[in-house]
This record gives structure tokens, sequence and C-alpha cells, in this order.
């Protein structure tokens, strides 16, 4: 079991409040959470629409020029650390072939990123649908480019899909790999695809893309060294970095930029409608990564909790203090310093989520996944909702949280889905939906 699964384990092991043991498997004192909406601090949120002036952007132009930018900056310095400069990526190992009986094509592409001896590369899987879409007589002649779904997956390529022709990961694949390590991954083929619905994605006319993030960050506290981030001018470990040095959700994100900057060359990819999307943890790095490459056309958070959509105010469920305790190479160091003092924050989730806007943003919970608080993914949605209003754009239009399995918004799309912390066939069909709505040419 991954770190994830065991960490998701302990907390289905909760019992009155309390959590049992830590991720790691080691023994811990038992740690108090609140699920008591009663004991929710009282908190006041920081205006998001202040400029590093102090004056308020009353304009999209004021947002663009002034405001938008200072807040990135704080959530730089606050949260995620500074963002790593882009690289040149170049694809190698292109294959192309026939996938699901003709209906697409799996495209399977090595990039590597940056031009030194040392780079380091990913393997990008993408299935591109090859049935026809409907075109006016105008456009009739034109290639067919369509929008596509980004994103990160924990486990490996192969664990998304038990389609036999996808490359094992690079680290299974290199040739000093123990035939151990390839029988694990062989048996490992498949056994994540319920998250990744992709011939009901392929069939509502959007390709869909993966890579595993353990090609940009292994996702440990030793995993600094093995990222991308040392060749990028950072630390080499995570005790060495400075205050404001990113993690490995920066490194997430940044992977996220280097497959979009492949993704737009490709002629059957529409660039102007690429969305990210992200669970859990990865979807606090899809969401810093739609803040911060303002290419991605539509931005997805499913059950992102602290540190992602949720309000940190709140200290509901997972806080400050837990996540950077836990998992001390996720964020910059700076926010370790927060924990139990959220309030002080210059910044909270409605900051992140409002680098989104103009653009559509969707965030999704579920009912049961209380530790990454679902009312608090809510109301961060409700709090960023300004930074659309600026643009004359409505985000969610109510500040009343739904019933379950009950889609609502505008700009701002929300579900709040029956069952566990997940990412299920329901959620890409939501995403979908909201899609076809909200981006053009849909």
């Amino acid at each position: 079991m991954n770190v994830e699964g065991l960490w998701w384990e302990c907390v289905v092991a909760m019992a009155g409040g309390v959590c049992l043991a830590l991720a790691t498997g080691a023994a811990a004192e038992p740690v108090p959470t609140n699920y008591d909406e009663a004991l929710v601090r009282s908190y006041t949120l920081p205006d998001l629409l202040v400029g590093p002036d102090q004056a308020k952007a009353t304009t999209p132009q004021q947002w663009q020029a002034g405001v938008r930018p200072h807040q990135l900056r704080l959530l730089e310095q606050f949260v995620f650390g500074r963002r790593p400069a882009a690289v040149p990526v170049v694809a190698e190992m292109v294959a192309r072939e026939s996938a699901f009986d003709g209906r697409a094509t799996r495209v399977q592409a090595r990039l590597r990123l940056g031009d030194r001896p040392d780079a380091h590369a990913t393997e990008v899987l993408l299935y591109i649908p090859t049935s026809s879409i409907p075109t006016s007589p105008a456009t009739a002649s034109a290639p067919k480019k369509f929008p596509v779904f980004l994103h990160l997956n924990f486990a490996g390529n192969h664990a998304e899909s038990a389609d036999a022709d996808i490359r094992l990961p690079l680290h299974i694949s290199a040739p000093q790999a123990s035939p151990e390590a390839v029988a694990a991954a062989e048996a490992a083929r498949g056994t994540k695809a319920v998250g990744w619905p992709i011939q009901k994605i392929l069939e509502r006319g959007y390709a869909t893309a993966t890579a595993t993030s353990a090609d940009f960050y292994p996702d440990n506290k030793d995993g600094q060294a093995q990222s991308v981030l040392p060749g990028l001018g950072h630390a080499d470990t995570v005790a060495q970095r400075a205050a404001d040095e990113p993690g490995s959700l920066g490194a997430w994100a940044w992977g996220l930029s280097r497959i979009l900057d492949w993704l737009v060359t490709l002629p059957e990819i529409d660039p102007e409608r690429v969305i990210v999307v992200g669970h859990s943890r990865l979807g606090k790095a899809a969401l810093w990564a739609g803040a911060g490459d303002e290419r991605f056309a539509m931005v997805v958070s499913n059950n992102s909790g602290c540190g992602g959509a949720a309000l940190e105010r709140r200290n509901f469920g997972e806080t400050v203090a837990k996540i950077t305790t836990r998992f001390p190479h996720w964020f910059c160091p700076t926010l370790s310093t927060y924990g139990d003092r959220e309030v002080d924050l210059p910044v909270d989730s409605h900051t992140l989520l409002a680098m989104v806007a103009p653009r559509p943003l969707y965030v999704a919970s579920a009912v049961e996944d209380r530790w990454a608080d679902p009312r608090g993914e809510f109301l961060g949605a409700v709090a960023a909702e300004p930074a659309w209003k600026l643009f004359g754009l409505e985000g969610l239009g109510t500040t009343q949280w739904p019933p379950v399995d009950t889609p609502i918004g505008h700009q701002i799309g929300y579900h709040l889905r029956s069952g566990k912390h997940d990412l299920l066939e329901y959620d890409w069909l939501r995403f979908a939906d909201f899609a076809d709505r909200v981006l053009p040419g849909k």
C-alpha cells in the first residue's frame, strides 16, 4: 500500500476524532481532530481583492495588473514556495497506436525536461478520440482539435488502465530494475482504473492524459534529492530549503505545466481547451498549476482539502499543523510556522481558488470525506467569487451548501458526491458536463 493508502487507512481508523497512527506506520500520540461545526473557530478571511498598496481592485485591469500578481506572490511566500523556472521540453520515444477497437489513438511519449545531460524525464500517456465529432461546413476540412483533461496519478500510468500496452514507469523499465520490481508493477496493472474512466471521457469528446507524480517528486520526505528541484536550482534536501522554496506540490504543478508545453504542440489537441484535474494532494497541485499557469483553460479540484480548496482557518479535519508535520515536503517551510495559528496567514484557500478567475473552476467534495472538510471546500469556492464578479461573471451563485449529488454553479462549479475520499466516474462526468457548458466550442 502506498503512503496515501496508509494515510487514509489511518483516517478510517479514527475513533471519536482521534487518529491512532501516522501514515508512516510509526506509533504516535493520539491527535485530536475537530469534526464538530460548533467548534469551528471564528475567523475573518483576508480580502483577496487588495493589492500591494492596499488599494482594492474594482476592474479586471486592476486585478490582472496589480492584485493578482500580489496575491500570487503571497501564495508563493507563505504556502507553496516560489515557482521553478520553465525548461525546454523534448518529446522522445513517441508511440502512436490504435486503442479501444479503433475508437481512440493511444500516444505514449517520454518527455525530456531540460537540456542538461542528467535532465529528468516523464512518461505521458494520452488517449485521443478517433470517432467523428460534428463540424460545420466552414470547418469540415480543418483538422479536429479536441479538448483534453490532464491529471497526474499516484501509482504509475500502467496502474491507471488495464491496457496491456502501457509502458511501465521509468524506474521499472530501466535496465537495472530487478525482476521482482517488474513483476510487482505488472501485478499493479489496471488496479487504479476505476479512477480514470477513459472510454467514458473519450465518448464525451475529450482527450485525456496522465503521468505519474513520482516522475517529478517521489512522495516522501526524502524525495527531494530524487526530484526535479535540485536540477532547477533548488535545495538538495527538505532540511536545506530556504523559507520560500517549493516542495513536492511545487514540483508537481511545474510538471503539469511542462506536460502542457508538449500537449499544445499536438495537431489533435486544442491548446485553448486544456483542463487540469487533480485528486487529493494532487488536487492541491492542480490548483497551484492552474493558479500559476493561465494557459490552463479550466481547473478542477477533487477532494483537495487542507492546502487546497478547504479554508484553513476553519480548523476542521486536517489542519496546517497536521499536514506540515506529517508531510513536511509538500509545502514551503514557511507554512509550517502557521500551525495552530492559521488565522494569521495573509492568504487562505479562497485566494488560491481566485487565481483561476476568470477561467472556469470546479471544486468537488465527498460527503464522507470529513478529513478534507467538504463544507470548507464549498465555503472556499463561495469566498473566491468576488474575483469572478470583477469580470461580470457569476461564480457559484449561492451561499447554500447543496444537497448530495446535486451539481451547482456558473463559472465556479461544485458538487458534494455521496461516498468517500476518491475520484470516480461520477466526478469525471460532472467535470465533463461543466466543461461542455463553460468552455468555448463545446
